[in-house]
């Protein structure tokens, strides 16, 4: 719990839903989600907004737990992107210090809930001490074989699909793959998502928090089918009801993929 001495500025207000989620229903198998709004949640409270980060650790833990209990199968977080780093210097330093300060209180509970931890992104541009935590992470949860937490730390998708692209230049290069052959499961191989099967590889849902309706160069080719779902709700404030509304809303829509389905041809 935080403290505060101060009225928030703007109090959060639950937003009001139509929709129902259904436990029975489809459950999305792959959710992604970008993680935002923590800077704000704290600013509302007149706090630092490295409290908002702290917070919003904290509510990563929930809706892992959360995700887990519903059957989700991958859960992917944008945590920390190539353009976060042109936030001011302490800040970056505490989001850096984040993943060590989560994995080491919280992979006992993941290993407890047989939750597999993944890092994709540009890892070898992050401090050591943060490599290092990942690392540990990554291998403690190795044997799981439940949820797939996925974090995408220092990840970018244009930065992504360029080096996807370089690696099969290289492997065409080197005569191991002829141009005739690449097609689209050549690139999606060749992702950040390709050590998932090839089913998970793309989420079926995208949640953004905080209100804001855009991408930001998060799995731009991942996503060409996922259903999107925007929220108001700040990240430190989205818990398990948020997460079953977007489910609830994923449940009813009719996912077609550009064709037909066979009530849409009576």
């Amino acid at each position: 719990m935080v403290l505060r001495f101060f009225p928030q500025k703007e109090k959060y207000t639950p937003e009001e839903s139509q929709l129902t989620f259904d436990s029975e229903g489809a459950i999305p198998k792959h959710v992604a989600i970008i993680m935002d709004g923590n800077g704000r949640w704290a600013q509302n409270r007149r706090l630092p907004r490295v409290a908002g980060h702290k917070e919003g650790m904290e509510t990563v833990k929930k809706i892992t737990k959360y995700a887990n209990k519903l059957g989700i199968q991958v859960l992917t977080l944008y945590a920390f992107s190539t353009e976060n780093w042109k936030r001011p210097e302490e800040e970056v330093k505490f989001l850096m210090q984040l993943p060590v300060d989560f994995f080491d209180t919280f992979v006992p509970e993941l290993i407890a809930e047989n939750v597999k931890v993944n890092v994709m992104g540009y890892e070898q541009y992050l401090p050591d001490h943060t490599q290092d935590a990942v690392k540990r992470a990554i291998e403690q949860t190795a044997s799981n074989d439940g949820l797939v937490l996925n974090f995408a730390l220092n990840y970018g998708s244009r930065a992504e699909i360029v080096s996807a692209v370089q690696a099969i230049a290289s492997e065409v290069k080197s005569e191991q793959l002829d141009p005739e052959e690449i097609n689209e499961e050549t690139i999606s191989s060749h992702l950040m998502t390709g050590f998932l099967p090839e089913e998970l590889r793309d989420p079926e849902l995208v949640i953004r928090t905080s209100g804001e309706e855009r991408i930001s160069n998060f799995l731009l080719w991942q996503l060409a089918y996922s259903e999107l779902f925007f929220t108001k709700a700040l990240w430190p404030d989205f818990d398990g009801a948020h997460l079953e509304t977007a489910i609830a809303s994923f449940q009813s829509r009719n996912r077609r993929f550009g064709g037909l389905n066979k009530e849409d041809t009576k």
